[in-house]
This record gives C-alpha cells, structure tokens and sequence, in this order.
C-alpha cells in the first residue's frame, strides 16, 4: 500500500467566496485552505467545497490507511507539514479513526483541528443514530458508498477473502447484518451494496443518510 497522497482535488479554480460565503475585499489575498482527507470521503468532501466555492484544496491520503489505523496520525502529521508552507491554513478531514487520541496529540502538536467525531459513519448517520443500530443488532457491519464501490479492493482483497473464503467466519462469523448508510443511492450502488452482503452471507438494510452530516461538519471546520 502506498502512503503516498494523490494530487489535491481543488476547489478554487471557479471559486468567488470566502468560507463564510461572503465575497472577499477586492484585490484581497484568498485565506488558502487545506484538508488533509481520508481518501474515503476525499471526493464527497471536495464536492461539498465545490458547492460553497471554499477555498479549499482537498489532499486525499490513502482510504487503506484505514486497515492500518496506527499510520494514521503520522501520516497526517507528515503531509500537515509538507503542505503548511503552502496554505494559510491545515485542516484534518479524519475523526478519530482508530487512532485512539494519536490523531489528536498530532492535532495538538502542530495546531490543528480535525472532524469530530469517532469515525466517519458518525458524520454520515449521526452519533445517536449508530448507537441505536448497535444496542438493536452488536454485530452490525457498516458500509458507506465509497465502500460499496470499492468493496472488492478494500475488503475482499486486503483480507485474503477473494483467496482463501473459508476464511469468512473468522472476519465476519459474530456480525448479523450489513448496514449501508446510503449518501447517494442509485440502482448500480444498490446491486453493488447487495452483492457486497451477499459475498460475507449477511441481510443488507439500507438506510439513506444524504451528505448533510458531513457537510454541516465541514462547515463548521471551515468557518471557525
């Protein structure tokens, strides 16, 4: 797996707006922004930016970082540095991910500010709304459409599963159910998600949470 980040996904080409949406002075240099990003919600996030004309660039690290949560802070913190002599500002497009508060000494450290949150399916679903899928059924396995699409890549082949099956039961033996937390649901997605239940012998339910959670929390990262 590469550590290496994609090329950033701007926003400004087109953009006339403050993160506030409120045009800037005339003449007035642009606050310059960028988010570090999980590669899992790097394009929803730039199309959130898009639509607000942020001045914002989103640089992706990779979504498999996400198998191997104790890269994630250095990675982030190897990137903020890189990209701190470019940009009037650092954001952390992450929530905790697994890193168990290593992502926040890094945040500290360098004076940062990340998404909040446990993991992304809070930005999507809502905080109370996962926990109440998890008192209902514990073994509930979660997908968003990024993992839907690449459900082949970043699960079936990062656990050996397209090789050695058998190995079902011991990744997915105590779940009962695959929930997709659905952002932008459409015919190909749906026969994706159930063929992606149906790989790991789970009922799929599909609950349609749109973009609005990560969006609101993009908003408030931005503007603060």
């Amino acid at each position: 797996m590469s550590s290496s980040p994609t090329g950033p996904t701007s926003t400004t080409s087109s953009s006339s707006s403050s993160p506030s949406d409120a045009p800037a002075p005339a003449g007035a240099a642009r606050h310059r922004i960028a988010l570090i990003a999980c590669g899992a919600i790097a394009q929803p996030a730039a199309a959130i930016a898009g639509r607000h004309a942020w001045p914002l660039d989103v640089h992706p690290l990779p979504p498999l970082l996400h198998n191997q949560p104790q890269l994630i802070a250095g990675e982030v913190r190897r990137l903020a540095r890189d990209l701190a002599a470019s940009y009037d500002e650092v954001l952390v497009g992450y929530a905790d991910c697994g890193t168990y508060g290593a992502l926040d000494e890094v945040c500290r450290e360098l004076g940062l500010r990340r998404l909040p949150g446990l993991h992304c399916y809070d930005l999507y679903a809502g905080e109370s709304r996962l926990e109440r899928f998890f008192d209902e059924q514990p073994g509930t396995y979660l997908l968003t459409d990024f993992l839907v699409r690449s459900f082949a890549r970043t699960v079936l082949q990062e656990l050996g599963l397209d090789r050695w099956p058998e190995l079902r039961d011991d990744y997915f033996g105590q779940y009962t159910r695959v929930v997709w937390l659905a952002q932008a649901p459409d015919a190909e997605l749906r026969v994706l998600a159930e063929a992606a239940a149906g790989r790991i012998g789970l009922p799929l339910t599909v609950v349609e949470t749109g973009d609005s959670g990560l969006e609101r929390a993009l908003a408030e990262l931005v503007s603060a």
